[in-house]
């Protein structure tokens, strides 16, 4: 690149938090594909280590880090001027009852989920608005519109950061500053593995079983229950296609469900609640 010329002016600039696996290395080797420069950050440097090698730019990351995410966003705002887009990805799920689940494994479930996306958009917003530029993307879930038995931890997180962007997208809007809510549902990741082990009271110290919620464990003892491999799960890489797409969008919608089955799941949420009380009963007898 010719000496003087500033590349964020010819190359857009993407920040992707939790880029170790699924979703979020997905759409690391989507932007970058798409010629943007892409800061793909995760906890463990080692997982990334291929992405680095793709392309993109590397950074080490805990979104529970205060710190950390005032010293990765300084750094990219040093090398490139700007950040152009956000993606809040990194994340995961906090199984089980709620009366078996402790207060310290709620925070944890908060603290990723909720309280990371606020650090990073707190810390992205100054230079967006200076710029009157800027897209902010929260990856959440159909369960951040339909919650479920066993759910209500994952659950809870999710709709709190869908309430969080509602309200950040009609406050930013001035500064022309887009926020999406990305919403899928069943995806081939790992996700389901770490969701069968946060459930486990033998692999977790934060589930305490009262006992009383036999049905419900039911339901995550069999992976295609919870999501993984089960019919109409999708490809990250669709996932990953629709936030680069509506990070490239002048005006991009304020929620994108990738493939039918999550544009389906969402659905849920105008059934009344008795009849959607009654599918969940039925469901756990069928598993139990």
């Amino acid at each position: 690149m010719p000496a003087g010329v500033d590349r964020r002016r010819v190359q857009k600039t993407v920040l992707i938090t939790g880029c170790s696996s699924g979703i979020g290395r997905a759409t690391a080797h989507a932007f970058n594909d798409e010629g943007w420069t892409v800061y793909a950050t995760a906890r463990n440097p080692a997982d990334i280590e291929t992405l680095g090698e793709a392309g993109c730019e590397l950074a080490t990351l805990d979104v529970t880090d205060g710190e950390a995410v005032d010293r990765v966003v300084d750094r990219i705002l040093d090398e490139e001027g700007a950040i152009d887009a956000l993606v809040n990805n990194a994340g995961y799920g906090q199984f089980g009852p709620i009366e078996d689940v402790t207060a310290e494994r709620v925070h944890e479930q908060f603290d990723v989920n909720v309280y990371g996306p606020h650090r990073l958009t707190r810390a992205v917003l100054p230079a967006m608005r200076r710029e009157r530029d800027g897209t902010i993307l929260n990856i959440s879930s159909v369960a951040g519109r339909v919650a479920f038995p066993g759910g209500g931890v994952y659950c809870g997180s999710k709709f709190a950061l869908e309430a969080m962007s509602d309200a950040l997208r009609n406050e930013a809007r001035e500064f022309g500053v887009d926020v999406v809510v990305v919403e899928p549902g069943a995806v081939r990741t790992g996700f389901s593995d770490r969701v069968s082990r946060e459930a486990d009271p033998e692999k977790t110290d934060g589930i305490e079983r009262s006992g009383a919620y036999d049905g419900v464990y039911a339901l995550f003892e069999d992976v295609k229950a919870i999501g993984g491999d089960g019919p109409g799960a999708v490809e990250p890489e669709l996932v990953a296609a629709e936030v680069l797409n509506a990070a490239s969008a002048t005006k991009p919608p304020a929620r994108v469900q990738p493939g039918t089955p999550a544009r389906v799941g969402v659905l849920a949420r105008f059934l009344p609640d008795a009849l959607r009380d009654t599918g969940f009963e039925l469901v756990r007898r069928f598993v139990s």
